[in-house]
């Protein structure tokens, strides 16, 4: 019966997300709504309460109302991902609008870096830049990490107390660029760089190609070199907090040994989320339904272990929240989430979301015969009203883990 429920549930995230595309919104129209211009005044932020406790005059350049450029700064310490505790985390948040408001997008850069006082940091930058008029976006991902975590081989087939550490440095260099071709829809070319090194477990477990059973990409160094084939569409006009809109994102990327890469293999990655306004008479109140669904599968047998889809390795590692990072991978893995985003004050300055969540890997059995489900619900504190940036502090369950996750930004 659980499983039943489970996959009606994933059924349905899957119709709601994938029929937008023919049955949604008229994307003219939601261009038009979502850049209007949505009064701030009555609207309240962190940089309000603070300019109010320090008795700080408002400036000019935050009065302008041709301002393109917004920074958010946040020290702030947190759980990082991968079952190595607390964290030291500072986020620095860019938005920017390098064409028009009216009809160019919001850019973005952030930078995140953080260390857990021992022996992990990271180095991640990433960015989203819509040129002038939307006529060309460039996307970039690029990260240092000393990322000791938690694996657990393939599948699902091993129990929670039976992960083991497995330590690595990891240099990732992303760079897209691609071409709008219609109104929403961009297509262009990437250039994907993974390199793992000094991968090992600790002395007394077992190496990692004997504790998972899988000989690529198992031993001290692992190295994929490969081009993308990228397709964007996307009509919601800021990525930092959604507005109503939709999102698709289908990459193919190939990695020959001719670019550098250990092993000749290819991945197939398709993400389509959506976003449903409860209350379309009151634009500046968040009451809002999300729906988001990837498909994610390795084409072939020689892919690497640490490039194998896994839970919270999507692009941004945002999904799974509830599930440790890493605790499940596969060939080929499914997942589905909605999340429901409500005000809690009028003024905008706090809400709160809840959501469910569900994933399945193929590995120790066929896909879809073996479903993962968490929940949980997390309180939102708008940070700066007019790049409209949430502080998110989020509390997910799955059984045997839990975790508190802290975000500059929504989950999706």
């Amino acid at each position: 019966m659980q499983s039943k429920i489970i996959v009606s549930l994933c059924l349905v995230n899957m119709f709601v997300c994938c029929c937008s595309f023919a049955f949604g919104q008229n994307a003219g129209d939601a261009v038009i709504q979502n850049n209007k211009s949505v009064d701030t005044a009555r609207q309240i932020d962190l940089i309000d309460i603070g300019k109010a406790l320090f008795r700080i005059r408002p400036g000019k350049v935050r009065e302008k109302q041709d301002k393109k450029v917004y920074f958010s700064i946040l020290p702030i310490g947190g759980t990082v991902p991968g079952g190595t505790g607390n964290a030291l985390i500072t986020s620095t948040s860019a938005a920017m609008y390098l064409g028009p408001k009216k009809t160019t997008n919001l850019s973005t850069a952030t930078f995140t870096p953080y260390w857990n006082l021992g022996n992990r940091f990271g180095l991640p930058v990433r960015t989203n830049i819509w040129l002038t008029d939307n006529s060309w976006l460039i996307q970039g991902d690029t990260r240092f990490l000393v990322y000791p975590q938690y694996t657990w081989g393939i599948g699902d087939s091993k129990a929670e107390h039976e992960r083991t550490l497995l330590k690595y440095k990891y240099i990732r260099f992303y760079q897209n660029v691609l071409k709008r071709i219609k109104p929403y829809l961009y297509v262009g070319l990437g250039y994907n760089l993974d390199y793992r090194f000094n991968i090992n477990t600790d002395d007394s477990a077992p190496d990692l190609e004997q504790y998972s059973g899988y000989q690529y990409g198992t031993g001290k160094n692992s190295f994929s070199s490969g081009i993308s084939l990228n397709m964007v569409y996307d009509n919601r006009s800021n990525s930092s907090n959604p507005l109503p809109g939709m999102y698709g994102n289908l990459v193919y990327r190939v990695n020959p040994t001719l670019l550098g890469s250990n092993q000749n293999w290819s991945s197939l990655y398709l993400d389509v989320r959506r976003y449903i306004r409860m209350n379309p008479e009151k634009r500046s109140q968040q009451n809002t339904l999300a729906f988001w669904s990837y498909f994610w599968t390795a084409l072939n047998r020689k892919t690497p272990y640490l490039d194998l889809p896994s839970t919270g390795w999507d692009p941004f590692n945002r999904s799974a929240r509830g599930i440790d990072q890493n605790r499940y991978r596969g060939r080929t893995l499914f997942y589905a989430e909605s999340e429901y985003r409500r005000d809690i004050t009028e003024n905008g300055l706090l809400g709160f979301v809840a959501f469910v969540n569900v994933n399945t890997v193929s590995g120790s059995g066929s896909l879809f015969t073996s479903w993962k489900p968490a929940a949980g619900t997390g309180l939102r504190i708008k940070f700066n009203k007019l790049s409209n940036t949430n502080i998110g502090i989020d509390y997910g369950v799955s059984k045997g883990y839990s975790a508190v996750l802290l975000n500059l930004g929504e989950a999706f």
